[in-house]
């Protein structure tokens, strides 16, 4: 008799490959799903009286008076030639920036939200 041969088999490595996300696909759903504006930035406040001089008297989203302050600081050349993060307070922007004669930029937000309501 002969013998049999023993078949064998080899198991080859299979490697399960994960669909990956291209560059084009997570672009498109970025561009798809739109960002919902933040409900405590857009809460109309009412401006103190100092600041109402600049922005107005009637009550504004927290970013619409960071634009129209920004405004008045360009309109008025108040930001400083040399570093351009300070801004250089007139007499309209002392009361508002707590009698302090230059500002950083990142430090004007914390005195504008003690003027709203």
């Amino acid at each position: 008799m002969a013998k049999a041969k023993k078949k064998t088999t080899t198991k080859k490595a299979v490697k399960k490959t994960t669909a990956k996300k291209t560059p084009a696909k997570t672009a498109a759903k970025k561009t798809a799903a739109k960002r919902k504006p933040n409900a405590a930035f857009m809460k109309a406040l009412t401006p103190s009286e100092h600041l109402a001089q600049i922005v107005g008297s009637v009550a504004l989203a927290r970013t619409e008076v960071v634009k129209k302050l920004w405004q008045y600081i360009k309109k008025h050349k108040l930001q400083d030639p040399k570093n351009m993060r300070n801004i250089i307070a007139d007499d309209v922007l002392k009361p508002i920036f707590g009698g302090k004669a230059v500002v950083s930029m990142f430090e004007m937000t914390k005195y504008v939200s003690k003027h709203l309501k």
